[in-house]
């Protein structure tokens, strides 16, 4: 337990708690206890830190993710698509947050990147363009009526989600690592054409198994076999895209059209709020993406409080520092 003023952080060792606690307050899949373990597998640490009040109340929430880095910088603290927190109490948990981070790791900085579309942090606090996850994205409104989503995408979309429904193709949840496994050579191939890099195979199976009925997989089927997939990230309340791919055949049949336009269905009917296409970034898939909705949505960003002199060569000028970054930002990056 780490005691600072008038409330307290301490370390939750129980699952269970920390998910009810995720889930009952509006938090993000990517605060939940299996997305820690997961990126336990590779080179992160994960924390989880309950904000307790006077009264031994919890008051919030953060998985705290840290990443040792060479000397000097020693390692970066951060807050995926958190702090679970509410006003009120920000303040509290953004300060104990920074002393625990340094106090306990040395970290050249504590980075968080809140799932709002608006964030005030204190003066100690400054923004950061140093981004892990990307802060442009596509979030549709769950709680609205079907007609309106499809009156809000753009003509070309509904045409094909339509046409793609017709096809001879069946749409139904992935449950084994057998189908999984279908799919992931789908992801290969889909990696190949668009030449970005995945990650080994047993990451994939860990999200699988470490996140469960957390991390729905969808797939488009022709004749048994998956010519396209979606995966998904989900708390209470959100939808997180993590993940997807199609073959040559799901191409040609525009399959990744009816397969999300059923997984944002199977959302809503699971009474999830909020879907986030998991980010924008160049190329296709973006253009794809904005064909779903009016408008993007730009998050509120990446938000540093520096804790180290050698802040400002990570964050501006060691060429090194910079590389560091781009490092970890591979180890989040939406395909």
């Amino acid at each position: 337990m780490y005691n600072v003023r008038m409330t307290t952080l301490k370390l939750c060792q129980d699952k269970q708690e920390w998910d009810d606690y995720v889930l009952e307050h509006g938090g993000h899949p990517l605060q939940l206890w299996g997305w820690g373990d997961i990126k336990a597998t590779g080179n992160w640490s994960a924390y989880r830190l309950f904000l307790q009040d006077e009264e031994g109340d919890i008051a919030g929430a953060a998985q705290l993710l840290v990443r040792r880095l060479p000397w000097p910088f020693k390692s970066l603290s951060y807050v995926p698509r958190g702090p679970v927190v509410n006003d009120d109490n920000r303040g509290e948990m953004l300060f104990h947050l920074a002393e625990y981070a340094k106090k306990m790791f040395h970290s050249v900085a504590i980075s968080i990147e809140p799932d709002v579309n608006e964030y005030t942090v204190p003066d100690s606090w400054k923004k950061s363009d140093n981004r892990i996850l990307p802060s442009r994205t596509i979030i549709l409104d769950l709680n609205r009526p079907e007609p309106e989503l499809l009156n809000d995408m753009v003509k070309k979309t509904r045409q094909y989600i339509r046409k793609s429904a017709s096809e001879a193709i069946k749409i139904k949840s992935v449950r084994n690592k057998t189908e999984l496994k279908k799919c992931l050579q789908v992801y290969h191939e889909t990696a190949k054409r668009a030449k970005f890099e995945l990650h080994n195979d047993q990451y994939y199976y860990d999200i699988f198994d470490k996140l469960g009925d957390h991390s729905p997989v969808f797939a488009a089927y022709v004749d048994d076999q998956p010519v396209a997939f979606l995966w998904l990230a989900i708390s209470a309340d959100i939808a997180y895209e993590l993940y997807g791919g199609m073959d040559d055949l799901g191409q040609q049949l525009r399959s990744n059209y009816a397969l999300k336009w059923y997984a944002i269905r199977k959302c809503k009917e699971w009474g999830l709020s909020r879907y986030d296409f998991g980010g924008l970034l160049e190329g296709g898939i973006t253009t794809f993406k904005k064909g779903w909705a009016l408008e993007e949505t730009e998050l509120a960003g990446t938000f540093d409080r520096p804790l180290s002199p050698f802040y400002v060569l990570w964050s501006k000028v060691l060429p090194t520092g910079k590389k560091t970054a781009r490092k970890i930002k591979t180890l989040f990056k939406k395909h």
